[in-house]
């Protein structure tokens, strides 16, 4: 069975990322020669050299062909799993079309002995292990033949009824990442694994929060203007870091993913209402330095963050896209009115006679003006982690504090609630159309006198009467 030729490409070996880089800088290689000589953009090599993504097909051979052509004489490249002995270590001759009709008795394993490895050319961290050739069948192509990975203590010692040759082992080189269960070469004992250093994950956090908190409260003045709000987004930005630090201890670029965090919590318009937030700090005295930092100011803030990434920080255009989270026709879109907004009141800006010297005339300006401006020294990294658990825990107690009120007060208005349901009295107002009360009428004066009249005459009955006349 025949590989294709996209097949081989695809499984060309390439050494680590850090060993790509390596050997790139070896010959002061820079990254647009490699990437015009592979056929792709500066970005994707970068990429490469980063680890984030890896080459494939074609442009794998082309970029392994590539390491291994500018690689100096004397060094030497990392080996790949499965792909023959490494640097300094002789292999074995491979079996021909000829060689493999020979029955497995006539071929002693032991004839054939494996050369000795040159200390001086196995780096001191590689481990020495047993790999086996390749089986090859009778009539098969032995180019075609691909290996068969076995474990060292079988392939010594034993016959197959199968018309094939097992060649005796031969040392290869494989790289640290590798890591294999192979027993090592008899004669040659195979070093201690190296020990692994006590780091823990404060200790990294504090090794990025040294060497990125100072330059990160600098930028992030240049983006807001105000020393005290950059100063608490950095911090705040490094505490949300602790908190996520299983997130961001993996992430590719944690200083990028700090900054994005510093970025936004700078950035957001719920400061405006801070009385502290409301203006920002007094400009540079110098007169140049002071024109720039209101132009910076002057430019919207999506605007001025792109302008900050690309031409400040120094990232490329995907990157700053990334970041800002917008397509890359928008990020350039941004950039190119920034620097043309900047170009009207700085006729140097406008004078560069590229847009490259346009990126490092600004560079240098923002640069210098961050350099220039005395901002908060950051608190140590100790005191931001501790601030961070404090406030993380303090939140939690809260929301604890705030789900039993909750459960409480739920509590108590069931408890209290009426158990059925009582019909509301209906408010009182006037009645009209009732008759008057029955019963005996108001005496007038005429019965008043009448009755106290009847009431003075003798008991034995009243006397004849007789009306009055008048």
């Amino acid at each position: 069975m025949t590989r294709s030729t996209t097949d081989e490409a695809a499984a060309e070996p390439l050494p680590s990322p850090k060993e790509r880089r390596r050997l790139r800088e070896a010959k002061s290689l820079s990254e647009d020669q490699v990437a015009a000589a592979v056929g792709v953009t500066r970005a994707t090599v970068r990429s490469w050299e980063t680890g984030r993504t890896s080459p494939r097909g074609r442009k794998r051979a082309l970029y392994a062909k590539v390491l291994a052509a500018e690689t100096k004489p004397g060094a030497e490249p990392e080996a790949s799993p499965g792909a023959g002995p490494g640097p300094g270590v002789e292999s074995v001759t491979e079996p021909t079309a000829t060689e493999s009709a020979v029955e497995p008795a006539a071929v002693k394993p032991a004839a054939v002995k494996p050369t000795t490895v040159k200390p001086a050319a196995v780096k001191p961290a590689a481990v020495v292990a047993v790999a086996t050739e390749p089986v090859v069948e009778p009539g098969a192509d032995s180019a075609d033949a691909r290996p068969a990975a076995k474990p060292a203590g079988r392939a010594a010692g034993k016959t197959s009824t199968k018309a094939s040759v097992k060649p005796a082992p031969h040392p290869v080189t494989r790289p640290e990442s590798v890591k294999t269960g192979a027993e090592p070469e008899r004669g040659l004992p195979a070093p201690p694994p190296p020990e692994e250093p006590d780091f823990s994950p404060a200790d990294a956090f504090d090794e990025l929060y040294a060497r990125t908190a100072p330059g990160l409260v600098r930028q992030t003045y240049l983006l807001t203007g105000r020393r005290a709000l950059a100063l608490e987004s950095v911090e705040r930005a490094f505490q949300l870091a602790w908190h996520r630090w299983p997130e961001v201890a993996v992430d590719r670029d944690p200083a990028g993913w700090v900054r994005a965090a510093a970025y936004e919590f700078a950035m957001s318009p719920w400061h405006r209402m801070r009385r502290t937030h409301r203006h920002p700090d007094a400009p540079p005295t110098e007169p140049g330095r002071r024109a720039l930092f209101d132009a910076l100011l002057d430019l919207p803030p999506a605007y001025r963050r792109t302008l900050l990434l690309y031409d400040g920080v120094g990232l490329d255009l995907p990157e700053t896209a990334a970041e800002t989270e917008a397509s890359t026709p928008a990020a350039a879109g941004r950039l190119m009115t920034a620097r043309a907004s900047l170009a009207e009141r700085f006729p140097e800006v406008a004078a560069a006679a590229s847009p490259a010297a346009q990126s490092a005339l600004l560079h240098e300006r923002l640069g210098g003006l961050a350099r220039a401006e005395n901002v908060p020294v950051p608190r140590p990294a100790e005191a931001v982690r501790t601030g961070g658990e404090n406030r993380a825990r303090l939140w939690t107690r809260a929301a604890i504090a705030g789900v039993a009120l909750l459960m409480v007060v739920t509590g108590l208005t069931l408890h209290t609630a009426p158990t059925h349901y009582e019909q509301p009295i209906s408010p009182a107002e006037r009645v009209g159309g009732v008759p008057p009360r029955g019963g005996p009428q108001q005496l007038t004066a005429q019965d008043l006198k009448l009755q106290r009249s009847l009431r003075e005459q003798v008991a034995h009955g009243p006397e004849r009467l007789v009306p009055e006349t008048r």
